[in-house]
């Protein structure tokens, strides 16, 4: 009965969010002047009905402010007019990044950059690997020119290889100066899966923050890691999200599709677990972030070094 009450409730806050949020219609409103100059400058709200009207605006703001629905919950546009995404390997953009990516490139005047640290070559696939990001990015909207891949000795797509936070810390900082990145996003410390590439992403941009050599004007932000069980609870993860998350991105189910396409673009990587994944993991439907500051970065240096 529980499991059957929890199941209903996600079902019904899912579909209200997208009452509220006016749902993937109200993105492009979303930017305009109106929208922009309200707010407490914490983060963008979506508050248009689906149609662009606000006949039900005043039920739509009481429900907003009294349960925090909203289907995209980030900081402002004008924070974020060039953001660079982090990656270790080609399908982690959407694999893991799928729903920020999709409401990032529905932003006005936003530019998405990708930076993914190897070329995928675990399995001497690297030239197909390369073919398959540039056709997800496609899918995803990135054009081919807001792509980086590294193709660097040091930094080899092997989890049995541990990645120098120096050498993949200086990549980093010279994509943020020569792009003039406004925000960053990346893994956290537990890198979603445990990979210790991905890991090794997070400890280097915490290694700029912590030496305090990140542009005054860049935010830092990771990708929440979570548990086994909400990690596969699919949509059904969006009542800790929206209680438990600071920023998040929540997509319905055929902005999701949008997701997916992108990830059977990476024809070489889909077992018969991956597609087990794009169905049921909650990272095709929602994505919660977190910034990060310098005293984040030292607790978890300390937690680290334990």
């Amino acid at each position: 009965i529980a499991c059957a009450v929890y199941l209903l409730v996600c079902l019904g806050l899912y579909k209200l969010t997208f009452w509220l949020s006016g749902s993937g219609s109200g993105l492009d409103a979303h930017h305009s002047d109106d929208n922009s100059n309200a707010g407490s400058g914490e983060g963008e709200e979506l508050n248009l009905s689906p149609d662009g009207n606000r006949s039900s605006g005043g039920l739509k703001q009481a429900l907003q402010s009294g349960l925090r629905l909203r289907s995209v919950r980030l900081p402002k546009t004008a924070y974020m007019e060039r953001v660079l995404l982090i990656t270790a390997h080609p399908d982690d953009e959407c694999m893991f990044f799928g729903p920020l990516i999709y409401s990032l490139t529905q932003r006005q005047g936003c530019q998405v950059y990708i930076l993914c640290l190897s070329n995928g070559n675990f399995e001497h696939k690297a030239k197909v690997r390369r073919q398959e990001l540039w056709r997800s990015c496609s899918k995803l909207g990135i054009p081919e020119s807001n792509i980086v891949l590294m193709n660097a000795t040091n930094l080899p797509d092997d989890p049995y290889v541990d990645w120098r936070p120096d050498a993949v810390a200086s990549l980093i900082l010279h994509t943020i100066e020569s792009l003039d990145i406004q925000a960053i996003f990346t893994f956290d410390r537990d890198g979603v899966s445990s990979h210790p590439n991905h890991c090794a992403v997070y400890y280097a941009a915490a290694s700029l923050c912590l030496a305090n050599l990140l542009p005054k004007d860049c935010k830092f932000y990771t990708l929440d890691s979570i548990n086994l069980v909400r990690k596969y609870l699919s949509i059904l993860d969006l009542l800790c999200t929206c209680f438990m998350s600071t920023h998040w991105c929540i997509l319905n189910w055929k902005e999701a599709a949008i997701v997916r396409s992108a990830m059977k673009e990476h024809h070489s990587q889909m077992r018969w677990f991956r597609w087990l994944y794009i169905y049921f993991s909650r990272y095709m439907f929602i994505n919660s972030m977190r910034q990060i500051n310098l005293s984040d970065v030292e607790l978890e240096m300390q937690i680290h070094d334990n």
